[in-house]
């Protein structure tokens, strides 16, 4: 690693043989070069930098002239004040100009302008040298090869490398800067970029949005207070740029640039906080998601902390309106943690926040329960609070109360006179009860009469039949009666909202569980358990076919259901038999190619036609060991037909499917 290229001789000054052997090589273009980089050099420069270093130097920036389109726009006096120089501020001379080039150059390829390639660079450059922001850097001032050896850089120390890598390229650039924030403790540094005009830009803070935006853009052009910003000049301007680790230092030429950056008069209807989260005091810093919480449990501003390899005053910022502000709340994993914050007096601040010193929050469960007390129809939007892994199995006990009251309360006249009304239609039910009820509530067992096409009377007699068929050892099973008598009884739109009003007053005023829910069926009934199984395979614990028919009912939805097929096998009617054991192999397919889906069984009884003598029923036990998963990690959802907008943690736009 070289620091500092030393002369031939110590005190010896190399400007005029630098000079003579430029315009030798050059001609008049080499040796206005070299004049103009001599004149504004630190005397401590001329007197220690090699001719061979100032040289290089020269040749490789004259060189960006031929090899790269974008300096050919460039102005004579920018090229020579900010692609020309060898070095920024005060930082310790190196030879950096081969090595970045060469580092460059395969970043720039297909670049037509000095703002694309600048973003090129600011994009890649930094993971491909392995260097990133630090405070645990040797020096704030870095050189690239200091940065590059030791893999940290401070906020000027990645600016230099930014600036020089450009530079390798032919990309006028400099450094930019402030020398105390007025709204937050330090200094900051950033680059400007000359393209048709000067633009800004974070060092290894590439944004996707081009240049001009970061994340100090609003504490630049959004000020409380009047700031100067400045930018680093090679050649003397009257200003200089004022150095944050070496105050005394007045050596290095600025051009006060504030006026680029829009300043406008300071908002006072809206209250400034900066948060910084560190693991403890002293510690390092954590990305985190923080939340500013008013007294009542609205958010009123959310953001996310930064690491250790962001910069120092790259922080959350939040914003609010006085005094509406009354609490901090940070998540790491399942965890929130809180802070009181009072801002009284004060409209912009920085705040350190120690993760081990935050008090565990535990504010959601009372707010919630605040607003639970009321009315539903005077509740307004819930508080909008993000919660811990604790609040959240308490609030989920809270809101499956309130949900089942809510739900009770209109479903109770339907539950009571036995009958689902939806427009027209209607949905009488007939219901038997068996076993005590579990301490988990009952479940609940939908069996589906056959029939259909047929006189009501003749249908009625299926239903009244139905009710008689299965006998679980616990349960409550209900026939409901079709709300008509066409052939496809539990085909039609209307059955899927019937049965859900079914299934949601049963377990709001009967006590059943909602992942013990059932649907079996004969027939025509069966016919329907091959539409509805898959359609409402989210609500159901387990489904089971009687000797119906599929019709264009289709198995994909049915992977997280498991799935009963019984027909005799002389069941020829309607090739229900031949249709049952394809169905059966359909689903053999899906589960081979799908492990942990699709779990089903079919059977064909040999020498039993339509009516299976009873032998069905052995399928009770197998559908109760059932419980359904209302939140299962895959879900397969192909629609047919009847249409639904939710499915199982799905939803799409209404009206979409």
């Amino acid at each position: 690693m070289i620091l500092c290229v030393l002369g031939t001789a110590e005190g010896s000054d190399v400007s005029a043989s630098f000079i003579a052997d430029a315009a030798k090589k050059y001609g008049e273009e080499g040796r206005h070069a070299a004049e103009f980089l001599m004149a504004y050099a630190p005397g401590v420069d001329k007197a220690t930098l090699s001719e061979t270093f100032l040289n290089d130097n020269l040749a490789l920036a004259l060189d960006t002239r031929a090899r790269f389109p974008w300096v050919k726009t460039v102005p004579e006096d920018i090229f020579l004040n900010d692609v020309l120089p060898y070095a920024s501020l005060d930082e310790e001379r190196d030879p950096w100009r081969r090595k970045l080039r060469d580092a460059v150059i395969p970043l720039v390829k297909g670049c037509r302008t000095g703002s694309e390639a600048a973003q090129a660079i600011n994009r890649s450059i930094f993971k491909k040298l392995n260097v990133h922001y630090s405070t645990d850097r040797q020096s704030a001032n870095e050189s690239p090869a200091l940065s590059i050896a030791s893999g940290k850089a401070s906020c000027t120390g990645l600016s230099i490398l930014l600036v020089d890598a450009c530079r390798s390229v032919g990309i006028p650039a400099r450094i930019a800067g402030l020398s105390q924030w007025t709204n937050k403790p330090g200094n900051h540094t950033w680059v400007e970029i000359w393209d048709n005009g000067w633009h800004f830009t974070g060092a290894a803070e590439y944004s996707s949005e081009g240049l001009d935006h970061s994340w100090f853009a609003d504490d630049i052009t959004h000020a409380r207070k009047v700031q100067t910003i400045y930018a680093a000049s090679w050649k003397a301007t009257g200003s200089y740029f004022p150095l944050a680790w070496n105050p005394i230092n007045t050596s290095i030429p600025a051009i006060i640039v504030t006026d680029h950056y829009k300043q406008p008069v300071e908002d006072a209807t809206k209250v400034l906080l900066h948060v910084r989260l560190f693991e403890r005091p002293g510690g390092k810093r954590l990305e985190a998601p923080v939340e500013w919480i008013s007294a009542s449990g609205r958010v009123l501003a959310s953001a996310t902390t930064k690491t250790d390899t962001a910069d120092l005053n790259n922080m959350a910022e939040l914003s609010t309106t006085p005094g509406s502000g009354s609490f901090l709340r940070v998540r790491r994993g399942p965890e929130w943690r809180e802070w009181p914050v009072d801002l009284s007096g004060h409209n912009d601040e920085v705040l350190d926040l120690s993760w081990q010193d935050g008090i565990p929050s535990q504010r959601a469960v009372p707010l919630i329960k605040e607003w639970l007390a009321q009315p539903v129809a005077k509740r307004g939007p819930a508080p909008n609070l993000s919660l811990s892994a604790d609040e959240t199995a308490k609030l989920l006990e809270l809101l499956w109360t309130d949900r089942k009251t809510t739900v009770a309360a209109y479903e109770q006249d339907e539950m009571a006179r036995k009958e689902i009304r939806w427009g027209s239609k209607k949905m009488p039910w007939l219901e038997r009860t068996f076993g005590d009820a579990p301490v988990t509530g009952r479940s609940l067992w939908i069996s589906l009469h056959g029939g259909g096409n047929a006189l009501p009377e003749e249908n009625d007699e299926q239903w009244n039949n139905q009710i008689k068929l299965y006998e679980p050892p616990e349960g409550i099973v209900v026939a409901p009666r079709a709300p008509t008598n066409t052939w496809n009884l539990w085909h039609e739109s209307h059955i899927d909202p019937m049965f859900d009003r079914l299934i949601a007053g049963m377990v709001s005023t009967r006590g059943v569980n909602p992942n013990k829910v059932y649907v079996l069926g004969y027939s025509a009934g069966g016919d329907g358990v091959y539409q509805i199984g898959p359609r409402m395979a989210d609500r159901w614990a387990a489904a089971a076919m009687m000797a119906g028919h599929p019709n264009d009912a289709r198995p994909e939805s049915l992977r997280n259901l498991p799935f009963f097929i019984f027909v005799g096998g002389d069941d020829k009617g309607y090739n229900r038999n031949m249709v049952a054991a394809n169905w059966g192999l359909r689903l053999d397919l899906l589960a081979a190619s799908d492990p942990g889906g699709y779990p089903h069984k079919t059977t064909i009884y040999s020498g039993l036609g339509h009516w299976m003598e009873g032998r069905d029923r052995e399928v009770l036990p197998w559908m109760a060991a059932c419980t359904r998963n209302p939140w299962p990690k895959e879900v397969v959802w192909v629609q047919n037909e009847v249409t639904h907008d939710r499915f199982y943690w799905l939803e799409i736009p209404s009206g979409s499917a």
